[in-house]
């Protein structure tokens, strides 16, 4: 299985848009976007959806994916995926976003939990009771990023084990897998190193739960040669069955940043 970045071929009809049809036909594809800002007040871009709905049907998307956030108001965007307030309001707004972007899709939508660094002091409940409830109330698909799960986990102080035990998990259709870098107390999904311990560990309860399902390995930047790639992918082959990878990665540990924001002190991370 392969995953395109949508917005990357929603407007290109010349080489790339051949390539991922070649793609496509030789292994599955699903589409990841990050613009659909489903969290957002800001009305429904329908021709955006328009277009990735005609781009899912001609290569064949197995799914279409985006994040629980929202990216920018009107014509303004942050390129940033941001969090939202999880109050009982927020949740009749998603609700009702979903159920019209899967109505315009023609399928269900699927929606990966972010990382998060701020949270709303307004929020009711945590996020992942109302990823669950969204779920429930829309059929919507779920793209269980384990690493985001553990890096907010860190940085807003709560059980990722808790997390992963209270989604509805047979609508979890794939899980990714990341490494994170540590700045200071703060963990941020940089995309550009190996898994760290925990993340396989909380992966392969994540696997025991939904019983098995896709996995995607995220690796950004700082690339490895490919025998490092194919070892990480080995490691989750090897949870699969039931058994535990050599020679797993500790968490890297970097310069901390400039920041308003006052993080209690922690220890430092366990692999």
């Amino acid at each position: 299985m392969a995953q395109g970045n949508s917005e990357n071929y929603l407007d290109d009809h010349g080489y790339q848009r051949a390539m991922l049809s070649q793609l496509a036909a030789a292994v599955p594809i699903v589409m990841h976007g990050v613009s659909l800002s489903i969290g957002s007040q800001t009305p429904l871009d329908h021709d955006y959806l328009r277009k990735l709905a005609r781009l899912a049907e001609d290569i064949g998307a197995a799914w279409i994916s985006d994040h629980l956030c929202w990216t920018g108001l009107g014509s303004h965007n942050t390129h940033d995926l941001l969090p939202l307030p999880f109050t009982a309001q927020s949740l009749a707004h998603v609700r009702d976003r979903v159920l019209r972007v899967q109505d315009l899709l023609g399928r269900a939508l699927v929606l990966e939990n972010p990382s998060s660094y701020v949270q709303f002091q307004t929020s009711t409940m945590p996020e992942w009771e109302f990823l669950a409830r969204l779920a429930e109330g829309t059929g919507c698909g779920l793209l269980l990023d384990v690493n985001n799960v553990y890096v907010s986990a860190h940085n807003h102080r709560f059980d990722p084990e808790q997390y992963l035990r209270a989604l509805p998990h047979r609508q979890v259709v794939q899980i990714h897998l990341a490494g994170p870098t540590q700045f200071g107390d703060c963990l941020v999904d940089t995309h550009d190193q190996p898994v760290p311990g925990r993340v396989w560990e909380l992966y392969a309860l994540a696997q025991q739960l939904t019983g098995g399902v896709s996995t995607l390995l995220e690796w950004d930047a700082n690339l490895p040669d490919y025998t490092g790639l194919l070892d990480e992918l080995n490691k989750a082959r090897q949870l699969l069955e039931g058994r535990t990878p050599a020679m797993i990665a500790p968490v890297m540990a970097e310069h901390a940043v400039s920041t308003p924001l006052h993080y209690r002190p922690t220890e430092p991370l366990d692999a």
